[in-house]
């Protein structure tokens, strides 16, 4: 028997701190209604699960998108009969042409509408929009300070080309679909190797492998210990190193990677892992 008796609707790709508002009206009984549009890429399909401890009820936008007013409330009560509560953004719209609004919401609805104001973080507003643009230019900081979180991404283990462990530094690479990739580069980031509950420290390459075979790859090396991964990882960027750059020889490679190890350490330092 579902016993959702308050929602809050929305798209919520990023799960970012504008999400989160929403998320803390909810109360004992409440569920996060994703409406998927097919365009997350920042906590695409069921990775929004990992940021909030409410349950998801994920609809495909193309099965609601045909609705009037009338009948979108419909589905909602059918599909969450002791419904109560709805909490939407600001600039939250529905049905047909999304020509319905919070306040047509309000008159429809015989129970309780919450809307909740833009939220901003030193004065800027927050949107998926603005996190993606940061993440492209590699200002970490700005898109984890959007999110309140740290941007993950999650993949499948694959093979390297193997000359990592043999004439670098021994990595985890990771076959991701469905994430937005940070910009190419180096980064500060905290690694999660399968299931486990603890955060590697780690230094992750993304990009092309423009001083070795060419190849895209993203790939992480683990600080603190030695690892074996057997299907999947995950990397949570902290801060950016540098630019992917090209070297003369596999020896100024590796002395840059040493540098960026160097750097990494110093600035994972101090977090709680």
């Amino acid at each position: 028997m579902n016993t959702t008796t308050a929602i809050a609707i929305g798209g919520f790709d990023g799960m970012h701190l504008g999400h989160q508002a929403l998320f803390q009206k909810l109360g004992k009984h409440g569920t996060v209604l994703v409406i998927e549009t097919g365009y997350a890429n920042l906590t695409p399909h069921e990775e929004r699960k990992n940021f909030t401890h409410y349950p998801l009820f994920i609809v495909d936008l193309e099965e609601i998108r045909h609705f009037d007013g009338v009948e979108f409330l419909q589905f909602l009560q059918e599909n969450f009969p002791k419904l109560e509560k709805i909490v939407v953004g600001y600039d939250f719209h529905f049905g047909k042409n999304r020509c319905y609004s919070s306040a047509d919401l309000k008159e429809m609805f015989s129970g309780e509408v919450v809307v909740v104001e833009e939220v901003k973080y030193k004065n800027d507003s927050i949107h998926s929009h603005k996190i993606r643009a940061k993440l492209q230019l590699g200002d970490i900081e700005g898109a984890n300070n959007f999110l309140g979180h740290n941007y993950t991404i999650r993949g499948k283990y694959v093979r390297g080309q193997g000359l990592g462990a043999k004439e670098l530094v021994a990595t985890v690479n990771i076959q991701t679909q469905g994430f937005l990739l940070p910009k190419e580069g180096v980064y500060a980031t905290l690694t999660r190797i399968d299931n486990e509950e603890h955060l590697h420290p780690s230094v992750s390459f993304i990009g092309h492998r423009v001083s070795t075979d060419g190849s895209f790859a993203v790939e992480t090396h683990i600080l603190d210990t030695e690892v074996v991964c057997e299907t999947n990882a995950s990397i949570s960027f902290v801060s950016f190193i540098r630019d992917n750059k090209k070297f003369a020889t596999l020896q100024a490679l590796k002395e840059a990677i040493q540098k960026d190890i160097n750097i990494a350490t110093k600035k994972l330092k101090f977090l709680q892992l």
